[in-house]
């Protein structure tokens, strides 16, 4: 008797690309995307399952394949970065997307984008311009440095600046601050990739200018300072101070690079929080050349900025590495109205992330009590403390008010608390909390108020899906 193998019968169950593509729901698609995209998708899903079946699994019925298929046609239109909502008390979320852009900055990156623009053409001249003409006023201005330059991040900065002006050359660095940061920023990877060489002095927790001054060769470039911008060594510590450098660059003909990289340019301990080096102190004190992001304690777009002595920035400008690591219309539109924030005295009211980091406390109680109160039972206001973030003010915290979902040491309380944070995700706009064992926890702090209403929108519809299968 003749037997045919169970697993060759499921594979004959699969329906055929013909098949799927006369589907009503697959031919409505053919009105949004082309023949050759259904085909290739539905060849995908085919082959998916035909895997699943060689491991032993039934052949899924056509309708689910169907709706698979279009699921991931869906998902191919929607690709892009999502706006979400930031719940989570960390200001600066580097994994959603750092500063948040003031309304000033988006309009002008939105009126920067629609059309032509005078990007590097001199509308007074009519000759061809330079794009860092935009902003480059602006960063002297209020930094007091003779010269700018804006590149694309603050990574790039660094390197463009050791390419041209340390190749070849020793680049004094303290052994402390041979830092790395997220993402792979790493100071003696970038070094070697620059073509300069890296000479750590001092100790991990102790680098006098002594340690400098004793490094000094003919072959020396440059003194390198970096900001600890996202940890910090307690305890028995020590640093050569930034003007001590500068005098000792002075005395050996030698150029100073301070990466600040959080690019502060407010007094931090006006908030509370503990001081972050500002530019136009650096600026100040001497540096040749400083380093700092656009996107961080700035709270403008992502950019890196130089800023400094002018040769030095003019050398910067010409090297052919600059072209590489420019920055487009769009963003230079961005940070241009960022800047005039400062410059008009308005940083606190105007960028998104100082009304948050000046936000008193007590704005933060009535914001979490209102969320409190309009979900009711499930909910708590108790004390907790946000973060600056980004890579900015290591350990810096500001007291606030936390909406407290799911409090209490119940079984299977945890898995509910995470059940919650997923369905909250699932919203449209997502909403991002923090989770803390058993506790899902919202901090209005990082929550712009005009978020409020599709914050309290998203609770709602999450916590009352779940009370409908669990209690807390």
């Amino acid at each position: 008797m003749f037997v045919v193998d169970r697993t060759e019968s499921r594979f004959r169950q699969l329906p055929s690309v013909d098949r799927l593509m006369s589907e009503d729901k697959i031919r409505q698609l053919l009105d949004i995307y082309p023949h050759e995209l259904l085909v290739d998708l539905i060849r995908q899903e085919l082959e998916h399952n035909r895997a699943s079946i060689a491991l032993g699994n039934p052949c899924p019925p056509a309708a689910e394949i169907v709706d698979s298929i279009c699921a991931q046609a869906e998902s191919l239109a929607s690709t892009g970065p999502r706006p979400v909502i930031n719940a989570t008390g960390v200001i600066l979320h580097t994994n959603l997307g750092r500063a948040p852009l003031s309304a000033d900055a988006i309009a002008a990156m939105d009126h920067a984008s629609k059309g032509y623009c005078n990007l590097e053409f001199d509308l007074e001249t009519g000759v061809r311009g330079h794009r860092n003409v935009h902003v480059e006023q602006l960063l002297c201005q209020l930094t007091g440095a003779e010269a700018a330059f804006v590149v694309n991040n603050n990574a790039s900065a660094v390197l463009l600046a050791l390419t041209a002006l340390a190749k070849r050359r020793e680049v004094i660095v303290s052994r402390g601050q041979a830092v790395a940061i997220g993402g792979g920023f790493r100071i003696p990877e970038v070094m070697r990739q620059s073509g300069a060489k890296l000479v750590e002095v001092g100790t991990t927790n102790l680098t006098s200018v002594r340690d400098y001054e004793e490094a000094i060769s003919p072959r020396t470039g440059a003194l390198l300072r970096v900001h600890s911008s996202n940890f910090k060594i307690m305890g028995f510590t020590g640093s050569a101070a930034l003007e001590e450098l500068v005098e000792l660059g002075n005395r050996f003909d030698l150029p100073v690079f301070d990466d600040l990289g959080s690019g502060c340019l407010l007094d931090t301990t006006l908030f509370g929080l503990d001081p972050e080096p500002t530019v136009q102190q650096s600026v100040s004190l001497g540096a040749s050349l400083v380093f700092f992001s656009g996107d961080k304690l700035l709270g403008g777009p992502q950019a890196g900025i130089i800023a400094g002595k002018k040769h030095l920035v003019d050398k910067l400008k010409r090297h052919p590495l600059a072209r590489a690591v420019r920055t487009d219309k769009t963003r230079l539109a961005g940070l241009s109205a960022t800047l005039v924030h400062y410059l008009k005295g308005e940083a606190l009211t105007r960028i998104p992330i100082w009304r948050m980091i000046s936000a008193p406390l007590a704005e933060m109680d009535r914001r979490a009590t209102a969320w409190a109160q309009a979900l009711g039972g499930p909910a708590q206001v108790v004390d907790g403390e946000s973060m600056v973030g980004g890579g900015s003010l290591p350990g810096g915290t500001l007291p606030t008010r936390l909406v407290a979902i799911g409090k209490g040491g119940r079984k299977g309380a945890q898995n509910r608390a995470q059940v919650l944070a997923q369905i909250l995700r699932a919203q449209d706009p997502p909403l991002v909390a923090r989770l803390s064992g058993n506790v899902l926890l919202l901090d209005p702090r990082s929550v712009l108020p005009e978020e409020d209403t599709a914050v309290l929108q998203s609770l709602h519809s999450a916590v009352a899906g779940l009370q409908h299968n669990q209690r807390f």
